[in-house]
């Protein structure tokens, strides 16, 4: 497009956009680049000074132009009333078709509109406009999604706003393993000045929809909210499957996971407490090497056996996991199964127990239970064909999403498992990650969606365009984001990539929801509020 000489370079900026009128179609396009020419370069070898005014305004628009790159996305056909569903583009508009910036109806007719259906949620607008950009839902949790962005660019709130979009449409039901302790009761939003002030959980906004499981009940009762349930987790529910992934953070050696098995083999579900105890040398003991001898029962290297006693001993200090005489009466991960039948969102807070060890350990043993529970549910509702067998549809919200997906632990992991098998079993991953060069390639391909923040690794960049069509034009579009409050959408629940200035988390936003209660606290009103 040559930019028409009234208008300034300054005003175009890229991820913008704009309707491509041609003869018998509109072509919906983003602005990729903008780029200053000339006629000719001894113009530029010679240019007029600021004080020559009427020369630079001659040669604007005529010798100097400004030319700007745009990439049709979609088609729609000019002068229909009805509404038409757009079209993957594929052709391209004339000589000296007119480019007009989108407008409101131009955004809805291509994104849709929460007015007109639920399943559409507002997420933000496009840049330069007050329109509001909606994500398909449905189609959102179909396949596993993706909100990536370095540290300090919003992921949090992006994923808070998400989740609250599927808890008010009930298009699915969550789970949260929440790191940090944000999603629940209420989270920390940093304002300019550097002050903090507190924003709404999603168990404040949406009240019984929500339930909050705790590791920690201590500290979710010092942030002013008892826990719907606190999560006790029997040794014997921990298998190797749950202990092979985490080689690096225990830095164990394949040996010692080959040990484990051994051990497996023999004392099944209490394999972990016979290590513990076996390893406990009694001072009365008649047997000074406990862990030598349980190895010759085992045929297993002695070395390798103390090893794994060694690295696996770093679980005792959690008071979460429990012998089997400490069994709860209610199996946890049941209990979770049975909120999330009844619809019920389930915010996991781990408190103080925040360490990667922990939160990787505990991801990957629910994890693979609930998706062991799904398998047989889909199962018996492809034998009955029973709508009452049918499950709901689970999205599993996990942080720090590259220790469980990078190239080595995506094979181990049932985390790898649910984001190949997408839609076949009724689950999906929202992964939020900062470091997406990190996640294995074929993982990232099979991301249906993708919230794109701030990236400034080029590795990055390549590796969050995995799998998107012309992605020459997007790069430059990741490049020029603003830290805070934009973001690209790209993906199976939008039908054409578009840069969006994400929607405020706050009271106006509460109020759009059907959540209008009290307001944000500084640190200081809350903190009084949680020891009055």
């Amino acid at each position: 497009m040559k930019l028409n000489h009234d208008v300034s370079p300054e005003e175009i900026k890229a991820g913008k956009f704009v309707v491509v009128e041609g003869d018998r179609l509109d072509f919906f396009s983003l602005i990729t680049d903008v780029r200053l020419e000339a006629t000719h370069h001894s113009i530029l070898d010679n240019p007029p000074s600021p004080d020559e005014r009427v020369m630079r305004e001659v040669l604007s628009g005529t010798s100097t132009y400004v030319t700007v790159s745009l990439r049709p996305m979609l088609t729609l056909p000019r002068r229909v009333s009805k509404r038409v569903q757009p079209s993957p583009v594929k052709s391209i508009p004339p000589h000296f078709a007119p480019v007009y910036e989108a407008v409101e109806e131009d955004v809805s007719r291509i994104f849709g509109s929460e007015a007109d259906d639920r399943r559409y949620f507002n997420i933000g607008t496009p840049l330069d406009m007050e329109t509001p950009v909606c994500i398909d839902l449905y189609r959102f949790v179909e396949r596993s999604t993706g909100i990536f962005g370095k540290t300090g660019t919003g992921k949090t709130f992006l994923t808070r706003l998400v989740l609250c979009g599927l808890v008010r449409s009930k298009t699915a039901v969550t789970l949260i393993f929440d790191m940090h302790s944000e999603y629940g009761w209420a989270g920390q939003r940093e304002a300019g000045d550097g002050r903090r002030s507190f924003v709404k959980g999603l168990k404040q906004l949406f009240g019984n929809q929500v339930a909050i499981f705790s590791l920690d009940p201590a500290s979710t009762r010092r942030r002013g909210v008892n826990a719907d349930v606190e999560v006790l987790i029997p040794y014997d529910c921990i298998q190797v499957e749950d202990i092979a992934p985490l080689q690096d953070e225990l830095r164990l050696h394949t040996t010692a996971i080959e040990a484990a098995y051994l051990i497996y083999a023999k004392y099944h579900a209490h394999w972990l407490e016979e290590l513990l105890e076996r390893g406990e040398r009694s001072p009365d003991s008649e047997d000074p090497f406990p862990l030598k001898t349980f190895a010759e029962e085992l045929g297993a290297h002695p070395e390798s056996i103390a090893a794994l006693y060694r690295k696996l001993k770093r679980l005792e200090r959690f008071p979460f996991l429990v012998k089997s005489d400490r069994r709860p009466e209610v199996d946890p991960i049941q209990q979770i199964m049975d909120y999330l039948h009844r619809g019920i969102h389930i915010v996991l807070e781990f408190g103080q127990q925040s360490s990667m060890l922990c939160y990787l350990l505990v991801s990957n043993i629910i994890a693979r239970r609930i998706h062991e529970e799904y398998v047989k549910q889909t199962e018996r509702y492809l034998a009955t064909q029973d709508p009452k067998d049918e499950p709901k549809q689970l999205v599993i919200v996990i942080e720090e999403a590259h220790k469980f997906l990078n190239p080595t632990a995506a094979r181990q992991t049932v985390f790898g498992t649910i984001a190949r098998e997408m839609r076949k079993y009724y689950v999906s991953l929202l992964i939020v990650d900062q470091r997406p060069s990190d996640i294995d390639d074929e993982i990232m391909s099979q991301i249906g969606t993708k919230i794109v923040a701030q990236l400034n690794d080029e590795k990055d960049i390549s590796a969050v365009l995995t799998g998107v069509n012309n992605s020459a034009g997007l790069r430059s579009i990741l490049a020029s984001l603003e830290t805070k409050q934009q973001a690209l959408v790209i993906g199976h629940s939008v039908p054409m990539p578009v840069v969006i200035r994400t929607r405020d988390y706050d009271e106006k936003f509460y109020e759009e929801i059907g959540c209008a209660t009290a307001g944000v606290r500084s640190l200081e009103e809350s903190a009084s509020m949680l020891w009055t």
